[in-house]
């Protein structure tokens, strides 16, 4: 029994142990605090929220807590099927405002709230109100406002009452009215009911303003938006109809009124109908129409319609014009005449316009007329051939009509241009030059008669035609100014230049042109008369090498002797019929080695390429021992001979002429030649020393630069001369006028006086082509010179001229007039025998010969000094 309680014991100490570690192992579901719904964190029980907050604004932040300190982490859903406004964060507990609030859809939001600390989950259900913001205008019920009233409603009558609801809360919800001001408003509203009221000392007027549109204001008592604060309002529109009410007469319609009768009506037609209409177009009474007075028993009027007809014809009426007073009267109810207008009907009893206008001529109505005349007449002449008459048998503005000419602008005019019933019918020129035989024989237009105040606008139209004869007033005109031709100079006589043409547009003989030639060359050529074809004379040559331009003038004449000239230039062309031609078939040549000689052949042809020349060697001997250039004739050694000795090695001969035939052929078709024989004497060149001989040197192929060298020297000499001469002179004259020593000057005897003295320059001939560009012993020059002025005679010295007489302000009576001494001379060269040959060898003068001159020169100008004065 004792170990049984002992087991009994030991079971429940090891119950009750068991017992209290689950109790300590217990574990507590975490909660939200409850701050009430004035607060901003908690369990979001109650909470508000206004409809005007942003979305994505922070608006609440849960809060909660675990009994075990655990971390806990935060939910928010929404019932399946509504809008999600908000979003938490899990870890903050920070709830976002995601959707736009609107109270007046939807005022209350619930929300399942939910904390869990990872093992126990809370959640909640709580509600969160959406509160009111001024965000809705207020909205006008049972639109449109439209409301039909009478015109004579008094004023103050209330007439309409509008409505409008604001959903907002508060001082938002409530609506004030008040119309939009107007400066012809006639009408009021209360602000509080939305009462319309006719307005005070305003009435209605249908005829003036059948209706009004109003503009009614809906204004809420304003709130807080979005912090700050707002007035919304709407507007309306109130469209008041006003009904026609029996107060207007009635007036007629498109006065004044006018009417006609015309010679074909008969009774019972139609002259005009009245119209008249109720002033109250809104409830228009139908109208009764009457005479009153003015028809004089022939005129009767439908009391229904207005229409008023004839009655009788017209013949039997008494008056021009009639004034008819009409009478629209109301009917009204009992067919009861009311309100009623009165009118005047002027009645004109008139032509009808049932003729148009007609032309005449002697014989009658007549569409054409027709005339024959000389062109050109004078501007402002009258064609007095026609005969025309124009007519309109109606009466007054009926007959009133205007004349036209139609055709050529500006060549001839009307008069008159405005016809009343009947004129005659004047045609005037006005531009000569459209009358012109040359532009058409004839011309034609068309005289337009139309009728011009009428409705029917009658016309009528008749053909001028004008013959024109033709006179000569065309002059002869050539188809160019100038005509350019060109013929071959080898053409035989009668060939054909060229064809001119001159047109004369008159008829008839004046038409006709016969042409002639003249002027400087034209006796060169002729002209056909009729066809203007040029050619030469039978007997003429032309040459172009003899002349190759003519130009003559070629005249054109009719019968009565009216003329035009045109110019004609004839050019010659150059054929090729002259060969090239050497001076001589024989050319001798003197050629220095390195130095090319020139052989020239002319072509008289006039032009190119008949006169150019090209060269070439047909035959050499030696052979292959020269090149020619083919443009200039320029004969040069081959390249490898370059000294004597080579020349002689080539011909093993001391005599170093060699021998080619040139040919110059010309570039002509058919082309020409020619050929010479040219004899070259080959030397070489001996180096001079010396400005005047370098400058002989570079002329040898120039003797005529050589020779005026030469003269220029001479020139200078005598200017030097002459200028001294005058130098003594003055220092004379100066002297004696000082001094008082005279000096006595005796002329020489006449017959002692000496000959004048010629210069005869020697004339050098060089057997040896190559001596005359040699130097020379001095010495031995000198001899020669001595040895030929020794058989030769010497020249006296030159004589002074006569004195000039003494000057005659200067001298004294007691003195004696003195003599001024001055030298000249004459120089004479001795002709050559051959012009050519002389040319050529005037240049090889050497510089020894030159220098012997002005030494001579310069000792007969002292002795001719020294003979003047003892």
């Amino acid at each position: 029994m004792k170990k049984e309680k002992k087991t009994h014991a030991l079971l429940f100490l090891l119950l009750l142990h068991l017992s209290w570690g689950k109790i300590w192992q217990m574990d507590y579901a975490p909660y939200f605090y409850d701050n009430g719904p004035s607060s901003t964190n908690g369990n979001m029980a109650l909470f508000s929220i206004s409809e005007d907050t942003p979305v994505g604004a922070q608006v609440y932040v849960l809060n909660g807590t675990d009994p075990e300190g655990d971390p806990v982490r935060y939910g928010l859903t929404f019932e399946k099927g509504s809008k999600e406004y908000f979003r938490v964060d899990s870890k903050s507990g920070n709830v976002t405002l995601i959707q736009e609030l609107d109270r007046e859809k939807q005022s209350e939001i619930s929300v399942l709230v939910s904390v869990t600390d990872g093992r126990n989950k809370v959640t909640e259900t709580v509600r969160v109100f959406v509160t009111d913001a001024n965000d809705e205008p207020p909205e006008f019920q049972n639109l449109p406002f439209i409301v039909d009233i009478p015109e004579d409603t008094a004023p103050g009558t209330s007439i309409f009452r509008v409505q409008a609801i604001d959903k907002d809360m508060g001082s938002g919800g409530s609506v004030s009215y008040y119309l939009q001001n107007s400066p012809f408003a006639k009408f009021t509203i209360d602000g509080h009911s939305g009462i319309l009221r006719v307005k005070p000392g305003e009435t209605l007027d249908y005829e003036t303003t059948p209706t009004h549109f109003v503009t009614v204001v809906a204004k809420d008592g304003g709130g807080k938006y979005k912090g700050r604060h707002q007035v919304m309002t709407s507007t309306a529109t109130i469209t008041v109809n006003v009904m026609d009410a029996q107060d207007m007469p009635p007036s007629f319609v498109g006065t004044p009124y006018f009417g006609y009768i015309y010679e074909v009506s008969v009774p019972g037609s139609e002259i005009f109908t009245v119209y008249a209409k109720d002033g109250d177009q809104g409830n228009p009474r139908p109208m009764h129409y009457g005479i009153i007075n003015g028809s004089d028993g022939v005129f009767d009027i439908n009391s229904t319609s207005g229409c008023i007809t004839l009655t009788t014809f017209p013949s039997l009426l008494r008056n021009e014009l009639y004034e008819i007073k009409v009478k629209a009267s109301e009917v009204g109810p009992d067919n009861q005449l009311g309100d009623f207008d009165i009118t005047t009907v002027t009645v004109r009893v008139v032509d009808l316009n049932n003729h148009p206008p007609t032309f005449y001529g002697e014989n009658g109505p007549q569409s054409k007329f027709e005339v024959t005349m000389y062109e050109h007449p004078p501007a402002g002449e009258i064609l007095r051939g026609f005969k025309i008459t124009v007519n309109d048998s109606d009466q007054g503005a009926n007959a009133k009509f205007k004349l036209r000419l139609v055709g050529p602008n500006r060549v001839l005019r009307v008069v008159p241009q405005t016809v009343l019933n009947e004129a005659q019918v004047t045609i005037i020129v006005e531009d000569a030059s459209g009358i012109d035989y040359e532009k058409g024989p004839t011309l034609s237009f068309k005289l337009l008669a139309v009728e011009i105040d009428t409705p029917e606008r009658f016309s009528s139209t008749a053909d001028i035609v004008i013959n024109l004869l033709d006179t000569n007033d065309n002059v002869p005109k050539f188809t160019s100014e100038y005509y350019i031709a060109r013929v071959p100079e080898n053409s035989p006589g009668g060939s054909s230049v060229v064809s001119v043409t001159a047109n004369d547009p008159d008829s008839g003989g004046w038409g006709e042109v016969k042409y002639t030639i003249y002027g400087s060359g034209s006796d060169l050529f002729s002209i056909h008369p009729s066809t203007g074809l040029i050619s030469t004379q039978p007997w003429t040559s032309l040459d172009a090498e003899v002349r190759s331009k003519y130009n003559f003038y070629v005249k054109a004449q009719d019968s009565e002797g009216k003329y035009s000239l045109a110019e004609v230039f004839v050019t010659v062309l150059d054929m090729n019929d002259h060969p090239p031609e050497f001076d001589e078939n024989l050319l001798e040549k003197t050629m220095i080695i390195g130095t090319p000689v020139r052989v020239e052949a002319v072509d008289d042809d006039a032009e190119s390429p008949n006169n150019v020349i090209e060269y070439s060697i047909m035959k050499a001997d030696p052979d292959n021992a020269f090149d020619i250039n083919a443009e200039t004739g320029e004969i040069n050694l081959k390249p490898y001979i370059k000294s004597m000795e080579i020349v002689q090695n080539i011909t093993k001969q001391k005599d170093c002429t060699w021998s080619l035939v040139v040919q110059a052929r010309d570039r002509g078709s058919p082309s020409f030649s020619t050929t010479a024989v040219v004899n070259i004497d080959i030397t070489e060149a001996t180096h001079l020393n010396g400005p005047m001989a370098a400058f002989l040197f570079r002329s040898r192929d120039n003797p005529m630069k050589a020779l005026g060298m030469v003269i220029g020297i001479i020139s200078v000499l005598v200017g030097v001369t002459v200028m001294i001469s005058t130098a003594i002179y003055m220092r004379n004259s100066k002297s004696n006028r000082i001094m008082p020593a005279r000096r006595i000057i005796k002329r020489r005897p006449r017959d002692q006086q000496p000959p004048p003295w010629i210069n005869k320059m020697p004339v050098f001939k060089f057997n040896n082509p190559a001596a005359k560009f040699a130097v020379g012993d001095p010495e031995a020059s000198t001899r020669e010179d001595s040895s030929s002025s020794a058989s030769r005679p010497k020249p006296p010295p030159p004589s002074a001229p006569c004195l000039p007489p003494p000057p005659p302000s200067n001298t004294r009576p007691s003195e004696r007039p003195r003599a001024v001494p001055t030298i000249s001379g004459a120089l004479a060269s001795k002709g050559s025998k051959k012009a050519k040959s002389g040319r050529r060898k005037e240049g090889n003068i050497s510089s020894a010969l030159v220098s012997e001159l002005k030494m001579k020169l310069e000792q007969k100008i002292i002795e001719s000094n020294k003979g003047m004065y003892y």
